[in-house]
């Protein structure tokens, strides 16, 4: 979930070229939206890729709230901010992982698998 096309159209390609299934959200109360949608329908998603900087509201409080939902699945921050007090507040927020931006293929791939070890992408 990304406010930004191009991050959302590049992390698209990423993992559907890998077989992931993904559905995309233009902002974070789409994301919430979508989340309580799957929810109610007995399924949600295997991880969530949330941009921190994202308006409407940010990553964090989208982060918040997809958490009171009751989403236990892994939620993996995307930054620009690098900086280890920028990415402990990611997991402060409940993020369970961070990527800095750019977006590295191989880093990305890794942590998703790594995250969901077993889950059906």
């Amino acid at each position: 979930m990304d406010d930004r096309r191009d991050i959302r159209f590049l992390s698209k390609s990423i993992l559907t070229k890998s077989g992931a299934t993904v559905k995309e959200c233009e902002d974070g109360l789409l994301a919430v939206e979508h989340v309580s949608s799957c929810s109610s329908d007995g399924g949600s998603p295997d991880l969530i890729l949330l941009d921190m900087q994202m308006p409407n509201p940010d990553g964090y409080a989208t982060t918040q709230r997809l958490r009171a939902l009751g989403y236990t699945g892994p939620i993996v921050a995307l930054t620009a901010d690098a900086m280890q007090s920028d990415m402990n507040k990611c997991l402060e927020a409940g993020c369970n992982d961070y990527l800095s931006k750019p977006i590295d293929k191989s880093q990305l791939l890794k942590k998703i698998a790594m995250l969901t070890q077993g889950a059906n992408l």
